[in-house]
């Protein structure tokens, strides 16, 4: 009796811990981790996500700097609105205003119709500028005008548009670093780092690497590579 009491007791805390799993996992959509670094990364977002404030997101690449963003979009009360993502380092500076702004039709040769621009686009959600340690410091200036205001004119265009988008910043380079070298503008790292949230890499939170396993194996077979493989792995 004493023995299948004990055997009850353990399947019920063992089914506990996989609700909480679970629960953890659809609140953070694909964030995968229980070790103590990431539970202080969920508990920042809980913390961050209701409110307006601009987040600064760090790490290195590949540590779901985009997928924290996503999280803290879909736990505010701006879940229903876009969730806009800009790459700052994929774009020359001369793309970066027409990309982040839009434009009016015939602002330049090839602008054959308006286009609204990221920022835009995001109104009533969140903006995510990713890699934006790689802006130029000329692409930094037009930003920093932006994001104190947040009103800006398409290029080309004389009217003068208000938006309401949380913006959420991330990035792999050391900014403070980057700041000291002349590089990256002080008043802009300071407007940025209103909440600095550093994700960490994989060797930190090591305990975590078997759920990772796990879920990378999961996606696997439902993009078809099938259940008996998966066993075999």
């Amino acid at each position: 009796v004493v023995a299948k009491a004990l055997e009850r007791r353990a399947l019920a805390q063992e089914n506990k811990q996989l609700r909480e799993r679970l629960e953890t996992r659809t609140r953070f959509d694909q964030l995968v981790g229980e070790s103590e670094p990431m539970q202080r990364v969920y508990s920042l977002v809980d913390m961050v996500a209701d409110s307006a404030v601009t987040v600064l997101l760090t790490g290195e690449s590949g540590t779901g700097k985009e997928l924290v963003a996503r999280a803290i979009h879909h736990r505010s009360a701006r879940a229903d609105g876009p969730f806009v993502t800009m790459n700052c380092g994929a774009l020359p500076e001369n793309l970066f205003e027409s990309e982040l702004f839009g434009y009016e039709k015939g602002a330049f040769t090839g602008a054959m119709a308006t286009k609204a621009g990221r920022f835009e686009l995001a109104h009533g959600g969140t903006l995510l500028l990713d890699e934006v340690g790689e802006l130029s410091l000329k692409s930094q200036v037009d930003f920093l005008r932006v994001l104190e205001t947040k009103e800006f004119r398409r290029l080309g265009g004389t009217k003068v548009i208000t938006v309401d988008a949380r913006i959420i910043a991330a990035t792999n380079r050391n900014l403070e670093e980057a700041v000291k070298q002349g590089l990256f503008r002080e008043d802009l790292y300071y407007r940025l780092n209103v909440v600095p949230l550093r994700l960490p890499a994989l060797r930190e939170r090591l305990e975590d690497v078997g759920d990772l396993v796990r879920h990378f194996l999961r996606q696997a077979a439902r993009e078809g590579l099938g259940q008996k493989s998966i066993e075999q792995a």
